[in-house]
């Protein structure tokens, strides 16, 4: 596994889900994630209160910068998705540690795979250890 890159100075991480800023994440995510375009607030505060979720925050102002939330049962498996870096901090490392930051918090929990979806940030996710399914054709999906 590979080490957790350190977050850039200036900048925090919490779990703490009362930090979270849901208009601002759902702003992010409904007009500028190509996976959750158009995605409605009340969908999304609900997603939020049923996951772990995470954000980066500006240590003097508080405001948040990033967030990524993760659909888990802390026994056996997680769903990192909405990860998401406003673009004024972009090229800092911030989505990469902040990845990796949730990477670490699940490690205790000797989840047996994390998995996610993306269609432009394999090499963010690589540096980390993700990689593409060994037996793709095992897998399956619903979709609704």
């Amino acid at each position: 596994m590979t080490d957790t890159p350190p977050l850039a100075d200036g900048y925090e991480i919490s779990t703490d889900p009362h930090r979270i800023d849901a208009g601002r994440v759902h702003q992010w995510l409904s007009t500028d994630a190509y996976w959750a375009i158009g995605r409605a607030r009340e969908k999304q505060g609900r997603a939020i209160e049923g996951s772990l979720n995470f954000g980066v925050y500006e240590t003097v102002s508080g405001e948040q910068v990033a967030y990524a939330r993760v659909v888990t049962d802390r026994a056996t498996f997680a769903w990192l998705c909405d990860v998401y870096v406003d673009p004024s901090v972009r090229g800092k490392g911030i989505g990469t540690a902040l990845v990796g930051a949730v990477r670490e918090e699940l490690l205790p929990y000797g989840l047996k795979r994390m998995l996610l979806a993306t269609h432009d940030a394999h090499g963010v996710y690589e540096k980390l250890g993700f990689a593409p399914l060994e037996k793709p054709d095992q897998w399956m999906a619903l979709s609704f």
